[in-house]
């Protein structure tokens, strides 16, 4: 090989792919004719651009790596990259229609639509119930500024690749069993483009697009849950070349709330109360996320009893009105008696004929894991 592209980029043979993009685009800021018209600069930056073109590419550094330099056209009968290893996979695409390592009939186009995207959200249960607008801060990839997706750097352009002569595509003529087989596989030199970037942009290296911040507005609908979807159409980040934009997929996680329990379009809440309110009867206030509500404990309530505050519970996503709030019943029996209180409560016992109790089963025909199914469902 004549030349060292490491040492040309001024980068070691294990260099990530993003130390190589760091060094040229450092070198084509300091040796780009517009900066620096010196001759002998102009032909540094043409080095520089060849050198970045092989090694900013996985296939052509591995070729490079192998000992056969990328920009050196075919040698041999056939064209490079093309060795016996890849002789069935050839055949079987000639037979098949297959895409011989992603070629397609034809140059691909450098302009392509951008990636998707997946982001999460946490958003409490009011916010979730009434909907909520939230503003999201993202990396994405934006159409470069500078040449405006084309890839070049000012006044150049993108020439005909001498390999394939711009068909993105070479052909090559093995002998196998079944005689003679023309396959045809993406040029190895520029990729399947039919076209080489002899000046790549030096802000985005010829990718057409870079990466910014932006922020994204998400108006959240009431009704949604945790593992809603929303789709943000085009909010997703520029494709290669300034091409299409995906879209951003923002997926609703809902916090636990230290009072209510949701499930589906229901809540769910429990209210412990004193034995003497039940049995003599009383109304609490309960704060609800519509505000203060009036609980009317009718006397004689008992543990397990479910009232139903029919429409507030959560909107229904997509679909007018709310499901409901059921209120759990808690009857508190007293721990802890003083003598006073001890001896009120002996003697409530002997005016209700209760000081020997037996004890005595109800049957319930649905059984008692029903009774509990039934009161959270609010049957």
């Amino acid at each position: 090989m004549a030349a060292d592209y490491y040492q040309t980029l001024g980068v070691s043979r294990d260099a990530t792919p993003e130390e190589i993009k760091r060094a040229y685009r450092k070198l084509a800021r300091e040796l780009h004719p517009d900066v620096n018209p010196d001759a002998s600069t102009h032909e540094k930056f043409k080095d520089v651009t060849a050198a970045y073109e092989v090694l900013s590419d996985p296939r052509k550094r591995q070729m490079y790596d192998l000992g056969h330099d990328p920009r050196a056209g075919a040698t041999g009968g056939g064209a490079a990259g093309f060795g016996a290893e890849n002789l069935f996979e050839d055949l079987m695409n000639s037979f098949f229609g297959g895409g011989g390592g992603g070629s397609s009939r034809g140059p691909k186009p450098r302009t392509r639509r951008g990636q998707d995207a997946l982001l999460r959200i946490d958003v409490d249960l009011a916010e979730a119930v009434f909907g909520v607008e939230r503003e999201i801060t993202v990396d994405t990839a934006v159409g470069c500024p500078t040449c405006h997706g084309a890839g070049t750097a000012e006044g150049a352009q993108l020439t005909t690749c001498p390999m394939c002569r711009g068909r993105g595509e070479v052909q090559n003529v093995q002998r196998t069993f079944l005689g003679q087989v023309m396959t045809a596989r993406a040029c190895p030199q520029c990729q399947g483009y039919g076209n080489l970037n002899p000046a790549p942009c030096p802000e985005c290296a010829g990718d057409g697009r870079v990466r910014t911040r932006q922020t994204i507005k998400v108006d959240v609908p009431p009704g949604v849950e945790t593992g809603t979807r929303l789709l943000l159409s085009g909010q997703g980040e520029v494709g290669p070349g300034n091409g299409p934009a995906g879209d951003v997929y923002v997926e609703i996680i809902q916090k636990p709330h230290a009072i209510f329990e949701r499930q589906g379009n229901d809540l769910h809440v429990q209210l412990s109360i004193p034995m003497t309110a039940a049995a003599l009867g009383t109304v609490i206030p309960l704060q609800t996320l519509d505000g203060e509500q009036k609980i009317d404990v009718r006397a004689g309530t008992q543990s397990g009893n479910v009232q139903t505050l029919r429409g507030l519970g959560a909107s229904r996503l997509q679909r007018s009105g709310r499901g409901d709030l059921h209120v759990h019943i808690d009857v508190l029996t007293p721990t802890k008696l003083d003598g006073q209180q001890r001896e009120l409560l002996e003697q409530l016992a002997v005016l209700r004929d209760e000081e020997h109790v037996e004890p005595a089963v109800t049957e319930h025909p649905t059984g008692l894991f029903s009774r509990i199914k039934e009161a959270f469902s609010g049957k």
